[in-house]
């Protein structure tokens, strides 16, 4: 497939961050059964059924907390904003009676306004609202770690974000999955803050960050801002952690199952096919994963061949 071609020749707009026309024309053209192969062995690729991606995701973190409790050993993750799954996550806790006093979890992002302040945990559009109301308060008390081991981003802690992860010996697993511009968290291919070479790049910590128009798209279409592209609803910047933050996380694991609400529309099958098979660069900021040891679950929807549908139209 090519839209590049075909007797009307075009470069991408100025507005998308990665615009290599050949390396976009490869990613475009991996077939279903090609995406699980991949250079690095420690970059493992599985492609499941829809449904199973929440599963195998509950179930990593269901694991790792259950073995810091039979251990005693401390857990330190940093967490994205899937809220409906952690509701079901300290559901299983608590029934399956497990300690979580060990458990040191960061939120990997937040919003912020134009002028760079973060929004408090009282927001309740927020990640770290989020994070706290259907993770830590639907923990039983008996089983809950200490308040101050749930970490949201704040204007007082910024600065040393990066150094409290650090400081607990670096995150065992980063939870992550790729927005439409490729970010990892919210660090944009295309913002000013997180500018330089790609060695330059890969020791940046967290930082207030300038939010890509196509993540306000994006997050314009979450349930929590009405599902309905209202721009404005989302904030400009936000608060993130850095390449380095995951770059040191002990694994990762990666997830790539967003459609437009349960149909096979989805904006993410390209750029997961950059993000897994593209080069590593940080106009593509989840394809240094690909030089990491991750686990990654692609649902068959994200999985599908790209093609035209023609019936579709808009």
């Amino acid at each position: 497939m090519s839209n590049f071609d075909n007797g009307f020749e075009f470069s991408p707009s100025q507005w998308v961050p990665f615009r290599d026309k050949k390396e976009i024309e490869k990613a475009v053209n991996i077939k279903r059964e090609d995406i699980e192969k991949h250079w690095n062995p420690d970059f493992k690729i599985k492609v499941v059924p829809d449904e199973e991606v929440e599963f195998y995701w509950l179930m990593d973190m269901f694991k790792r907390i259950k073995h810091a409790s039979d251990t005693g050993e401390k857990i330190v993750m940093i967490l994205p904003n899937p809220a409906p799954l952690y509701k079901k996550l300290a559901w299983l806790l608590n029934i399956s009676d497990v300690d979580c006093r060990n458990v040191y979890a960061f939120a990997m992002d937040e919003y912020a306004d134009e002028h760079g302040n973060i929004a408090p945990e009282n927001w309740e559009f927020g990640f770290t609202h989020s994070m706290m109301k259907y993770f830590y308060y639907e923990l039983d008390e008996k089983r809950r770690p200490k308040k101050e081991q749930f970490v949201g981003f704040t204007n007082e802690n910024l600065s040393d974000y990066s150094k409290m992860i650090a400081d607990l010996g670096g995150a065992d697993i980063c939870y992550s999955g790729p927005g439409w511009t490729g970010h990892l968290a919210f660090i944009e291919p295309d913002a000013p803050e997180f500018a330089g070479s790609i060695e330059e790049w890969k020791q940046l910590d967290a930082r207030i960050c300038t939010l890509s128009p196509f993540t306000l798209a994006q997050n314009s279409l979450h349930g929590l801002f009405g599902k309905s592209g209202n721009l404005a609803a989302v904030p400009p910047k936000a608060a993130t952690i850095g390449p380095v933050d995951v770059i040191n996380a002990k694994h990762r694991f990666d997830t790539h199952s967003i459609t437009v609400h349960k149909t096979t529309t989805a904006w993410q099958r390209t750029i997961s096919r950059l993000v897994l098979h593209g080069p590593v660069t940080p106009l593509i900021p989840e394809s240094i994963l690909q030089t990491l040891p991750t686990d990654v679950f692609v649902s068959e929807t994200i999985a599908q061949n790209i093609e035209p549908d023609w019936n579709k139209g808009y």
